[in-house]
């Protein structure tokens, strides 16, 4: 009897472990990119099935309309007919986590797209969508986090876990800033998702912006621009997940996502075929609720810190478009990447008078915090008068402040200008810093 009841007790164990009903569907619907299916009470997320032919597409629910599910391609759409099975899976996206991830390139849902086999060592799968660290759970940012670009860190010193945008026009240097900080700054671990980039542009970011050095330290998560919508929006969340994973073992992290915009766009693809109105500039009311959702998770946590920089696109160099109008809202500062500077051959192109860091107060002592103030000041002298300098029409003398920012600037523009390959360790910055200033009284 007691044999009976261990295995009956066994029996149960396995059965609330199975899945007795095989979830299926049948495809009724297909506009675009979003499928319109009937099936199995299922949760926003779930992933399934979708079988045309001799091939399968993995889709996700992302919506219902009256009693029919709408799911989104998450591969190739091929050979889809109405009536064609759809499989729910009952499970949503995860990504392989671990020290394994180091040095690899994966693609938009976070498998290995490089071409060197499965992830190496111990993995655990973390879920794609996750929420923020509780703010009341967060460590205050306090420390600084050098990046070894000069520019950011004299004048716009960020912390260990600080959240900045990096604001520019296309063709100004965004990815090659993104570059210079994956290579000099001093975080553990480095996470880079190139959403909507074009194909061209990732092997050349890898091998020659990033090179080896960067690579190795570094894990890098790809959604091309012919990549569906919804694969570029979920690499913004794959690589945030891993980011998350390294955070939360105590790293620190920089983590780099090119470009929100293009993540903002795949959403405004995927909101206007489930149906969506269009607000403001065609994007629809979710790219605005979705924006946060992702920016929030960010940041410092009970244990390490996620500092964060995200490119924003901005057409026409107008910072008051209306995504980067709201990424601006969201994060600790911004970074203004200038078309003129860029023009001049000035790089990196960080217009410092745009540019803000909202802890630069927090994290810079009082005597860098009064060098590093004295330095705008002279540059914003410098630009009220630099017109009437190049028609000779300022008189040496007129202004005493004009006087000495004139005197400067050769000595201002020889500290922010820096080569691609160049890095600056912090106390060499400030040691500039400081002989430029004359040590700021």
């Amino acid at each position: 009897m007691p044999a009976m009841w261990t295995l009956l007790e066994a029996a149960t164990e396995q059965l609330s472990t199975r899945r007795l009903l095989r979830m299926e569907g049948s495809v009724t619907k297909l506009v675009g990119t979003a499928i319109e299916a009937t099936g199995p009470r299922t949760s926003l997320g779930d992933l399934c099935l979708v079988h045309g032919g001799e091939h399968a597409c993995l889709a996700e629910v992302a919506g219902f309309r009256e009693d029919k599910l709408l799911l989104v391609p998450l591969s190739e759409i091929a050979s889809i007919a109405p009536g064609a099975s759809v499989t729910y899976l009952q499970r949503q996206l995860a990504v392989a986590c671990g020290q394994g991830l180091l040095g690899r390139v994966l693609n938009g849902l976070g498998e290995p797209d490089d071409g060197q086999g499965a992830i190496a060592g111990n993995v655990t799968y973390r879920p794609v969508w996750g929420r923020p660290v509780h703010p009341l759970r967060r460590r205050r940012i306090e420390h600084v986090l050098a990046t070894g670009v000069r520019a950011i860190d004299a004048l716009l010193t960020l912390g260990e876990g600080q959240r900045v945008g990096v604001f520019a026009g296309s063709g100004v240097g965004k990815s090659t800033l993104l570059s210079m900080i994956a290579r000099g700054s001093e975080a553990d671990v480095n996470v880079i998702a190139l959403v909507g980039e074009r194909g061209r542009e990732v092997r050349e970011f890898i091998e020659r912006d990033l090179g080896e050095e960067g690579l190795a330290r570094s894990v890098v998560i790809v959604a091309t621009s012919d990549q569906p919508a919804y694969i570029r929006m979920k690499a913004a969340f794959v690589a945030t997940a891993i980011a998350e994973h390294f955070r939360d073992t105590g790293k620190r992290v920089a983590f780099m996502m090119d470009s929100v915009t293009r993540f903002a766009m795949a959403q405004r693809e995927v909101g206007l075929a489930a149906g969506e109105p269009p607000s403001s500039r065609g994007y629809t009311p979710s790219v605005f609720a979705l924006l946060p959702q992702l920016l929030e998770r960010t940041g410092p946590g009970e244990t390490g810190a996620i500092t964060a920089f995200y490119t924003v696109l901005v057409e026409g160099d107008d910072l008051n478009d209306p995504i980067a109008d709201a990424v601006r809202g969201i994060l600790d500062g911004h970074v203004v990447l200038s078309r003129r500077l860029a023009n001049a051959g000035h790089y990196p192109a960080i217009d410092i008078l745009a540019s803000i860091s909202r802890l630069f107060s927090t994290v810079a002592s009082s005597d860098h915090q009064r060098q590093a103030r004295l330095v705008r000041h002279w540059l914003s002298r410098y630009q009220e008068v630099e017109d009437l300098l190049r028609i000779g029409a300022y008189r040496s003398g007129t202004d005493a402040e004009v006087d000495i920012a004139i005197e400067k600037i050769a000595a201002i523009r020889a500290l922010l200008e820096q080569e691609a390959d160049e890095h600056t360790p912090f106390a060499e910055t400030m040691a500039r810093l400081a002989a430029l200033t004359g040590g700021a009284p």
